[in-house]
């Protein structure tokens, strides 16, 4: 029983970090159809950006949002000068400029940083905490605890907020949001920064746990995807639970099989959803001619 409360406590944690992946997918597809493979790159530059921030001299907190309002820059950015001219290009065609950003963006990494593996202490130490036999990080709670606070004051935004409500009325329909003056342009570039600064910050509260590298976004990304596709790519609350569900899936592969295989149950995952149920857990069902 001891090992399957830590294998438990092992999946929510990572879980959580997927399920601010698959957020921050969903907040993009929502907004403009894109599916943005560089999601796991902001998650690596929230944990990178840190860990420099800290070696020159800040403290954490300053180097933590430092490196979340960097990124988030780098989103809007990524918007402007990449998935703005793209506009009515085939969508396949979108996807591979965000796989070809997020390999920039990689190999920029590995020469604006190094190509080490770093971590930093986590937020309130390093001892092990102990329920019924098994053992819990201190910072697993921060990440747990976080990702909650992150999708708590998301409903808040969108249903308290104007800009919110907007930013659902695009994803509900575009042309009309527009015909009713909403900016949807801005509403892109928002989605976009938001996305980013959500994905730094998850960076920011794992990488203390599974430490970083300039080359650990392109895993990342594929897992959060898998996580959206298996709650429902553009439903927030389907982030959720498919990012929670993947994070427990790996935790009992690993313990109960092999941790070789972990690795292969986000990409077995998707090829049964993509087979069995495209719509995912929460997802709508529609049909569109091609």
């Amino acid at each position: 029983m001891s090992d399957l409360l830590q294998f438990l406590f092992s999946g929510l944690t990572v879980g959580a970090v997927y399920a601010l992946l698959a957020l921050g997918f969903t907040i993009i597809f929502n907004a403009s159809d894109v599916v943005n493979f560089a999601q796991g790159e902001f998650v690596m530059l929230g944990g990178m950006g840190t860990v420099f921030g800290i070696a020159a001299g800040l403290p954490v907190p300053l180097a933590a949002l430092a490196a979340i309002m960097g990124t988030a820059f780098l989103g809007v950015a990524l918007n402007k000068l990449a998935i703005e001219p793209a506009r009515g290009a085939p969508v396949v065609s979108v996807i591979i400029i965000t796989i070809g950003a997020a390999i920039f963006i990689q190999g920029a990494a590995s020469v604006l940083f190094d190509k080490q593996i770093h971590r930093y202490p986590g937020f309130s130490g390093e001892r092990a905490l102990h329920f019924g036999g098994a053992t819990l990080l201190p910072q697993s709670l921060w990440v747990m605890s976080g990702a909650a606070m992150i999708f708590v004051a998301l409903w808040v935004f969108f249903t308290r907020s104007l800009t919110g409500k907007a930013m659902l009325a695009t994803s509900n329909n575009r042309l009309a949001a527009a015909l009713v003056g909403i900016n949807t342009r801005y509403i892109m570039t928002l989605s976009f920064g938001l996305s980013a600064a959500i994905g730094a910050f998850a960076g920011v509260l794992v990488t203390p746990i599974t430490m970083t590298a300039y080359n650990v976004g392109i895993g990342l990304a594929l897992s959060g995807f898998a996580a959206a596709m298996l709650g429902g790519l553009g439903n927030p609350v389907g982030a959720l639970v498919g990012g929670l569900l993947l994070g427990i899936l790996e935790a009992l592969t690993a313990g109960y099989i092999s941790s070789q295989y972990k690795d292969a149950v986000a990409f077995i995952l998707i090829i049964l959803l993509l087979f069995f149920m495209p719509q995912g857990l929460f997802g709508s069902k529609h049909a569109e001619r091609v």
